[in-house]
């Protein structure tokens, strides 16, 4: 039996980042992954690097550039002929990234002395952990460690009334390796994912139509935002259908026919493919999590303290598989700081300024209280935007969809909330995020410098709509 100061079950951004920051503070490391790539090899780095993140911004990358180069270049001066794409390199480039970065996380494991073992992770007890290998060939591993990390991830969630068939209705790793795209493409579901993904494909050739169950367009995105994203991307042939209620789903030989209940009557709509995007449930199969006596809330989440320390003493639990929003940076810095905690250092997750992303065009990105959140809480608070339409740089670069929309407190003047629509959101938010990490004030965006002719100015300009001083509006 090997022993270990922590075997980290799980090799996504929570578990690598949490093993390597392990080996950092000189703690003999351990990690099981049971992912398998398409050659059949390890392939670390969950999700996130095999089949979410990074997949699917190559693609994003691959599909705008293509949408550029076939209708939005003339206004430069740039004209071509009848532009065209090969899908089948299209996806080797995705794929060739996604090797490189996983091969990059097994690279960081040698490098930090960090032993890797291919299986799933079983728990035994408290310290111990059996690695059920995954070649079923290899026997079974017991390993034993004074502390284990939980980083098992998420899964798609499974709905009755369109079952994943992989073929023509598909789940979001399905939709990265469309070999062409589909006429008529159906997603079930307008959260993050299908909205990325249903872009990829309509700017490649697909009639895409979104079905929303919910009467609003991002409830948890601030509504002047999500308001403009959802007249930009109607706007850019995306259907989209709020309230609409799927019922079932059924297969023929090439087509799928979805029947789904809208405004009290009972509608179809028939597809080449449909992509399932319902959200995500934690992946805790395989942990023997009841035998062992590990508390599960009733969505299947693992219990823990602001510690991540579960009910089990030295286990603890990160990323998806425990409480809060299921993002990639989320669980890397979970990971972090129960690596730090572990030898007894302060280590701590600001829940608050956590940013979240949409990779369309235009991007979307947010920080904090929305407008709506901050009435319902009854705080006080004023508000400022500036769109990217008054911006020289965003003029320069034809790309002036969207605006900055900053919320700050009514009496302090501190950042409650960063709210981006628009070219480089992805990028910009982290301005807020470093503002509000620092309890700074919307006076202090505003008396400080940002480069001209640059987007960050329409940052600059909200903070002085705060106070309604903006200059160029």
């Amino acid at each position: 039996m090997k022993q270990f100061d922590v075997i980290v079950i799980g090799a996504g951004p929570g578990g690598y980042v949490a093993a390597i920051r392990c080996a950092q503070l000189g703690l003999k490391t351990a990690v099981i992954d049971q992912w398998v790539n398409k050659s059949g090899k390890a392939s670390p780095g969950g999700t996130c690097l095999n089949v979410g993140c990074i997949p699917s911004k190559a693609l994003l990358s691959s599909s705008q550039k293509y949408h550029e180069l076939a209708s939005g270049l003339t206004p430069h001066g740039i004209t071509i002929g009848k532009a065209s794409i090969n899908i089948k390199t299209m996806l080797k480039r995705k794929d060739d990234i996604v090797n490189t970065l996983t091969g990059g996380v097994s690279a960081l494991f040698i490098k930090h002395k960090i032993e890797f073992f291919h299986g799933t992770g079983r728990l035994i007890d408290h310290q111990k952990v059996d690695v059920i290998r995954s070649d079923n060939t290899t026997p079974e591993t017991t390993l034993k460690a004074h502390h284990i990390i939980i980083a098992t991830g998420s899964k798609p969630r499974d709905v009755a009334f369109a079952p994943v068939d992989h073929e023509l209705i598909v789940d979001s790793t399905g939709a990265l390796e469309f070999k062409e795209a589909p006429k008529k493409l159906v997603i079930i579901g307008g959260g993050v994912i299908g909205l990325e993904l249903g872009s990829v494909w309509q700017r490649l050739g697909s009639k895409v139509t979104v079905l929303i169950r919910r009467d609003q367009f991002f409830p948890n995105v601030e509504p002047q935002i999500a308001a403009e994203a959802l007249r930009y991307f109607s706007a850019q042939g995306l259907n989209i259908e709020l309230g609409a209620q799927p019922l079932s789903s059924k297969v023929a030989k090439t087509t799928v026919t979805i029947s789904y209940s809208q405004a009290g009557e009972t509608k179809e709509i028939k597809a080449n493919k449909v992509l399932v995007t319902t959200g995500r449930i934690p992946n805790t199969s395989g942990l023997n999590a009841e035998e062992v006596g590990l508390a599960l809330d009733e969505r299947g989440f693992i219990n823990i303290d602001d510690h991540g320390q579960s009910n089990l003493a030295n286990i603890y639990a990160i990323g998806d598989v425990v409480r809060g929003p299921m993002l990639a940076h989320k669980a890397s810095e979970e990971g972090v700081a129960v690596a730090e905690r572990i030898v007894g250092q302060a280590g701590h997750v600001n829940y608050n300024t956590i940013p979240w992303v949409i990779y369309t065009h235009p991007e979307i990105a947010w920080v904090g209280k929305t407008s709506q959140q901050l009435t319902e809480l009854g705080i006080p608070f004023k508000s400022g935007s500036f769109p990217f339409k008054a911006n020289g740089r965003a003029y320069a670069a034809g790309d002036t969809e969207g605006m900055v929309k900053l919320l700050a407190h009514a009496e302090t003047d501190e950042l409650l909330g960063a709210h981006i629509i628009g070219a480089n959101a992805s990028e910009m938010i982290a301005e807020a995020v470093i503002a509000m990490e620092f309890q700074a004030s919307a006076e202090d965006l505003a008396r400080t410098i940002h480069a001209h002719p640059t987007l960050s100015e329409v940052f600059h300009e909200a903070a002085l709509a705060v106070d309604k001083r903006t200059i160029h509006m």
